[in-house]
């Protein structure tokens, strides 16, 4: 079976999260998004820990169930140099020793979801690995809070104490991690780190896991590609998208070449802030090499569905007016990279013209991104011609396509797997 995952999220436990973020709620709309796994995310705080066990049932060992949605034991800790990891727990059993364990270290967690840990990243893996638990660096090319913020590999963030994924985040993809040789032999995370559960934040990211059943035991053997167990598909938004992508100040998001930023010292010439250095920046300061393991799965770009509808209606994305469009789409088509990725043209079309122009936009190439930076997302734009065109003119139609923000076509999900997300 194969089935579709987001395991890093957070509940309304961690700093900056919507009180919307609870169990109930993520089953519902892990639903509408078409996930069959969500990641407990949170799960080390004990109040997190009381709501799933009230709201879910156990299935197996590690793996509990609301309405159809598998839920997985999974955390995201802070260490001592305020590098992110994510955790993933084979039984709740687990997740009280770990907290026991890191207790001794820790001052908030019991109260914060994402709780800060006085130890460095390899004695976190260490007592991760004593216990069984999987552990990789969250997020790992962002600029605040990653792995390659502060190490230039994972040896030295680690010691060689064992990592079992990396997570890649919502700024780099595949091909980009991949130009590093020592994540060749790495499975590779692609999780949505939402922080509510509106569609366009849960699943954002997902995985695609080929596996017997929806548990941790599956989920465990396939990151780890035990007994024909994997990844078959990575997915995301285009990290053009991501806010972190490119080197760009941390207060007004004005761009600069990695050059430009260390002229200015890391300070913005324009108002005085700090200068992060882009995702895309950092990978080519650590590339070593152009080969691709040839067992990576492929990484699916998107663009969240009420992202484009907001873009064409002029709304804001969690307005009435984006989420009636939403739901008529996914009505009619029953999921998010259906719509974006396989209904054909005409049939968008009786939905919604002008959302039905964007997304053939977006599947050609021809919807402009405009990278994020300093912490500011990227933004999509569509063509004036494409605005104006009409639907049965749009294929012999020619765009110029500014070429720094030209995107490659879009390749059919359905060339790889076939069918439609969610378990299956």
């Amino acid at each position: 079976m194969q089935v579709d995952a987001d395991l890093h999220i957070h509940s309304r436990y961690s700093k900056a999260v919507s009180k919307a973020m609870t169990i109930p709620n993520l089953a519902e709309n892990a639903r509408f998004k078409g996930l069959g796994i969500v990641g407990t995310g949170d799960i080390l705080n004990p109040k997190w820990e009381e709501e799933l066990l009230r709201y879910t049932e156990k299935v197996d060992e590690g793996t509990y169930e609301r309405n159809g949605i598998r839920f997985l034991l999974t955390a995201e800790v802070e260490d001592n140099r305020r590098i992110h990891h994510v955790l993933i727990f084979p039984s709740i059993s687990t997740v009280r020793e770990m907290r026991e364990e890191l207790r001794k270290y820790s001052g908030d967690i019991d109260t914060e979801g994402r709780p800060r840990v006085n130890l460095p990243a390899s004695e976190i893996a260490d007592i991760a690995n004593e216990l069984g638990v999987l552990i990789g660096p969250a997020h790992a090319f962002t600029p605040w809070t990653a792995l390659y913020k502060e190490y230039n590999s994972l040896r030295e963030a680690y010691q060689g104490a064992k990592v079992q994924f990396l997570e890649l985040g919502l700024s780099a993809d595949s091909e980009m991690a991949d130009r590093i040789k020592a994540h060749h032999s790495l499975t590779y995370l692609s999780n949505s780190d939402a922080h509510s559960p509106m569609p366009h934040r849960l699943g954002r990211e997902f995985n695609r896991f080929e596996v017997e059943d929806a548990t941790f035991e599956e989920i465990r053997k396939a990151i780890l590609k035990r007994g024909g167990r994997k990844i078959v598909l990575n997915a995301g938004l285009d990290p053009r998208l991501g806010k972190y992508h490119l080197t760009a100040c941390s207060r007004c998001y004005a761009k600069y070449s990695p050059e430009e930023a260390r002229a200015f010292k890391w300070k913005c010439p324009k108002c005085g802030g700090r200068i992060k250095k882009g995702v895309h920046d950092r990978i080519l300061e650590l590339a070593d090499t152009e080969e691709r393991p040839k067992d990576r799965p492929p990484y699916l770009r998107l663009a969240p569905l009420a992202e484009i509808i907001a873009m064409v209606v002029g709304k804001g994305v969690e307005t009435k007016a984006v989420r009636v469009i939403w739901e008529r789409f996914l009505k009619e088509f029953g999921s998010e990279i259906r719509v974006l990725v396989d209904v054909p043209l005409e049939g968008l079309a009786e939905v919604h013209e002008e959302v039905a122009k964007a997304i053939w936009a977006y599947r050609e190439g021809k919807l402009i991104v405009i990278p994020g930076g300093g912490g500011k997302y990227g933004e999509i734009k569509l063509p004036e011609e494409i605005r104006r065109a009409r639907i049965e003119d749009l294929e012999a139609l020619e765009v110029e396509v500014p070429k720094e923000e030209y995107r490659p076509k879009q390749t059919s999900l359905m060339k790889f797997l076939g069918g439609s997300p969610g378990a299956k």
